[in-house]
């Protein structure tokens, strides 16, 4: 056919994803599609088969995952009668765990294998000798997030990750006592901070200070964070955030308010459990004094995942830094001398504590492999575009009934975006659930979706949005008297 025609003409001559860094820029680029295409609706399916046919660099990555038939992912009496088992499921998820990558179970069950034949034995032989096997990792995961090797560690989980931060980089004194925090951040960041004021003998009534939204709008304005730190920095003494909001998906200004930080003599630190993997990172060159990740999310390491630790090499060799310590804190070359005299790592390796779980390093490993064949900037093309689809689909077929809570300036969020609805989202949610569709909410009105693009496509999105409409409609007959 002419559009097919045309359709085809155009993956030739255009091939791979723009980089496009506006919102203006990547709605020119998505209508610029549908026109090509013979003034197609940006809804139609054809403009999403197109999309992917454009994807040159990453659409084939969806091969290297498990990604669920509705089947495999739905017992038959919890899905939809009119859903074909055999299709994919819509896994909109990756904000809160993962996908498997397809290497990882035989990378893993090669070091169950290597345990039961080798026993001991395991710790020095083999392609991945466990005694030194976090070496096999840190320095993608470095990649990742903008860092020298000797800045990185991968080692126990998150939340032990964040104390051991704080516990060098939040040093109260009676003038310069208070922690600032976004409004509203993750819970564990929170419980951490506040066990940590108390353990210091401070009240987190008054040590522990926010910024918050300004009325009537839904994520925080940079120039807000700097104004707090600028006219309270000399009674902070570490600004704490998350690198992407759990909440709302604002990837925040880390550069700046890091800068703004350190000019009132603060420290800055960030957990990027929603930022590592899903946006572009420069830990080092922003200058960020400690930060911490985990790998079960974007990083798709699995459930329960090993985590990052980064610390900035200014203060490699700083061996005053307060710290906690354990055996693999000590150098690797005199550790087993076992004569109880400390010689201390440099950089992020002295704040290990124990040998890392080797299967967890391991599954890590198999995603990072995975990573290695791409690039963050790579990834965060085709985010911006693929967001920027399902923001405008929404716009041109929901406004009524669904916002988005994220920013629109695709600089400012990764992949996930915060949908409020109208009215309460359980039955929109049950609905979607159903036919296939993970994702998560967060009630009332809230859901969080969150495509990847080493595993989801415009076709995806394309198809999301059509059950979304089916949804609510489905959910206003309902309740129509």
């Amino acid at each position: 056919t002419p559009q097919a025609s045309i359709g085809k003409m155009a993956a030739e001559d255009k091939v791979g994803l723009p980089d496009v860094r506006t919102r203006s820029a990547v709605r020119s680029y998505l209508f610029g599609v549908c026109q090509e295409m013979g003034g197609l609706d940006i809804a139609d399916p054809k403009v999403a088969g197109e999309l992917d046919l454009r994807d040159t660099e990453l659409k084939d990555f969806r091969k290297k995952f498990h990604l669920p038939k509705i089947g495999e992912l739905l017992d038959e009496h919890e899905r939809a009668t009119d859903v074909d088992p055999s299709e994919d499921c819509i896994y909109f998820c990756g904000n809160s765990l993962g996908l498997q990558p397809v290497g990882t179970k035989e990378i893993v069950n090669k070091e169950l294998d290597k345990w039961a034949k080798r026993a001991l034995r395991g710790h020095t032989t083999g392609a991945y000798p466990w005694l030194p096997i976090e070496d096999f990792v840190v320095e993608e995961s470095a990649r990742i997030v903008g860092a020298k090797q000797e800045e990185v560690a991968v080692m126990n989980s998150l939340t032990v990750n964040v104390h051991l931060g704080l516990v060098p980089f939040y040093r109260p004194t009676k003038e310069r006592f208070k922690i600032l925090t976004e409004e509203r951040p993750f819970p564990s960041d929170y419980y951490a901070v506040q066990s940590q004021v108390h353990w210091h003998g401070y009240d987190p009534s008054t040590a522990m200070i926010s910024v918050s939204p300004r009325q009537g709008e839904a994520f925080i304005r940079t120039e807000d964070i700097l104004k707090v730190i600028e006219e309270e920095g000399d009674s902070i003494a570490l600004v704490y955030f998350g690198g992407v909001h759990f909440f709302t998906g604002q990837f925040f200004d880390m550069k700046a308010i890091t800068e703004a930080a350190h000019n009132k003599g603060c420290r800055a630190g960030f957990d990027l459990a929603h930022a590592a993997g899903n946006v572009e990172l420069h830990l080092h060159d922003w200058q960020v004094d400690f930060a911490c990740w985990c790998t079960y999310k974007y990083m798709n390491a699995g459930p329960g995942g090993i985590a990052g630790f980064f610390i900035h090499e200014k203060h490699a060799k700083d061996f005053s830094l307060p710290r906690l310590l354990g055996w693999w804190s000590h150098k690797r070359e005199s550790r087993f001398i076992m004569d109880n005299v400390l010689d201390l790592q440099p950089g992020a390796a002295g704040f290990q504590l124990s040998n890392p779980p080797v299967l967890e390093t391991m599954a890590l490993y198999s995603s990072l492999q995975v990573f290695k064949e791409t690039s963050m900037s790579a990834l965060c093309c085709k985010s911006r575009i693929l967001t920027g689809y399902i923001e405008l689909l929404l716009e041109e077929k929901l406004k009524d009934s669904v916002s988005v809570l994220t920013p629109s300036d695709p600089l400012q969020r990764g992949c996930q975006l915060s949908l409020k609805f109208s009215h309460p989202v359980d039955y929109v949610y049950e609905f979607l659930q159903q036919r296939g569709v993970v994702s998560d909410i967060r009630k009332p009105d809230v859901m969080r979706i969150s495509p990847a693009p080493l595993y989801n496509s415009f076709s995806d999105a394309s198809r999301f949005v059509k059950l979304l409409q089916c949804a609510l409609s489905a959910d206003m007959q309902s309740h129509s008297p």
